[in-house]
């Protein structure tokens, strides 16, 4: 059984199949259809409902949906998630952090970082012009600067190697 965190309160058990939900042992009969634009119709119990998934982040488990208008941020832990958590093991904190690449050739105009140092998942990183718009580049996720491979003023092509993080 799944167990979902929801905006950093509450915690389910949740289990789906095709027609029916199990949350905290509770039985829910649902149906859910997507519409052409993208949004979910979703009959529970027969009470109706309209959600947008807003973000999706696979590798941290994470999503962000809104619910008849109202905001909702979810983390996933799966069974090998809680299993190895029980063992004191957390696999969130053993990714690998790839370096940031240059998605487009461009000008870097600022490098906002120095070796050494520590980054927080989401801080700015440099600033690259492509395409006659600037581009902040942001941490993929909590590491440290490993090596600047680039200087301010200086071009660069797609798939280079920008900084290589920790």
């Amino acid at each position: 059984m799944n167990k979902i965190k929801i905006n950093d309160r509450a915690e389910l058990e949740v289990a789906a199949s095709d027609d029916v939900v199990t949350v905290n042992e509770t039985q829910i009969g649902w149906d859910m259809k997507q519409l052409p634009n993208g949004t979910f119709s979703i009959l529970a119990n027969g009470k109706s409902y309209l959600a947008v998934v807003d973000h999706v982040d696979r590798a941290a488990k994470q999503l962000k949906i809104k619910v008849n208008g109202n905001n909702y941020e979810m983390a996933i832990r799966e069974p090998i998630d809680q299993l190895l958590q029980k063992m004191g093991l957390n696999i969130g904190n053993a990714r690998k952090v790839e370096a940031i690449k240059a998605p487009m050739p461009g000008l870097v105009l600022k490098v906002m970082v120095t070796e050494g140092q520590q980054l927080k998942k989401g801080d700015p990183v440099l600033i690259l012009e492509a395409m006659k718009m600037e581009n902040v580049f942001k941490a993929p996720a909590d590491a440290t600067v490993k090596a600047i491979k680039v200087t301010e003023r200086k071009a660069v092509e797609k798939g280079e190697v920008l900084i290589e993080l920790a």
